[in-house]
């Protein structure tokens, strides 16, 4: 095609007259990045099987269909008090002045799967975001919030598990089943134990208690085969 030749034409008349550095540029991979590519390198490619439509897999193009000409993204202050009380105050408070979504800051003894009462949980309860020890906490967290209409997001890895499901019970009760849950969980282990040190659980059932929320949150079916569950789930690297 015209536009390839002209690009190998450009290679060799233009992009010559500027040498490259002396380096190797590759991708973290380590696979060579080429000056310029062409229509030639997608030869083998197919447009609907590699980079489909918005909102369709494998969500090249975005997850939503109408993405941003829809909606902006989720705007979500990162917040938690001392106790559920005070922290639901404040997510009534940013959500009536604006905000789209929740993001849940848990204190130290939460994120490390202590109860408040521990003894290794002294002189830290309520320090750097909520104490969450009980459903009922859980559930005055979100008192008054319309579950099934914000989605919620947990920065939580150790205990990630156990906090689901105080959320999903805590839902539940609001009279909100677990296919209209919306959100995201942390949940990345493996950057706890590298990085900020919160983990409570050996690494093995810890990444075992990963996938069992994955399989939970993307392939359970309730028992009249409503569609799967949407709460989800989304592992982040450590920043």
């Amino acid at each position: 095609p015209e536009a390839v030749r002209r690009a190998h034409e450009w290679l060799k008349e233009v992009y010559a007259r500027q040498p490259e550095r002396d380096a190797l540029f590759t991708t973290i991979s380590g696979e060579e990045i080429a000056p310029l590519y062409t229509p030639e390198d997608r030869a083998e490619s197919d447009p609907e099987r590699d980079i489909g439509h918005p909102g369709e897999y494998p969500f090249t193009r975005g997850v939503y269909p109408s993405m941003y000409r829809g909606r902006l993204w989720t705007m979500r202050q990162f917040a938690g008090f001392g106790t559920a009380e005070e922290t639901n105050e404040r997510f009534r408070y940013l959500l009536e002045h604006g905000q789209s979504g929740l993001s849940t800051a848990f204190d130290m003894p939460t994120l490390m799967g202590h109860d408040s009462d521990h003894a290794r949980s002294e002189g830290e309860v309520g320090r750097e975001g909520v104490a969450i020890d009980t459903l009922d906490d859980m559930e005055e967290l979100f008192r008054g919030i319309p579950l099934d209409q914000v989605t919620v997001s947990m920065t939580v890895s150790g205990p990630a598990a156990v906090l689901l499901a105080l959320f999903v019970c805590a839902a539940n009760k609001q009279g909100v089943p677990d296919d209209k849950l919306g959100g995201t969980i942390q949940t990345d282990i493996l950057k706890e134990y590298i990085a900020q040190k919160e983990w409570c659980f050996p690494i093995d059932p810890a990444m075992r208690l990963v996938t069992d929320m994955v399989e939970f949150c993307a392939y359970c079916h309730s028992e009249n085969e409503k569609p799967p569950r949407e709460l989800y789930f989304n592992r982040l690297r450590g920043r």
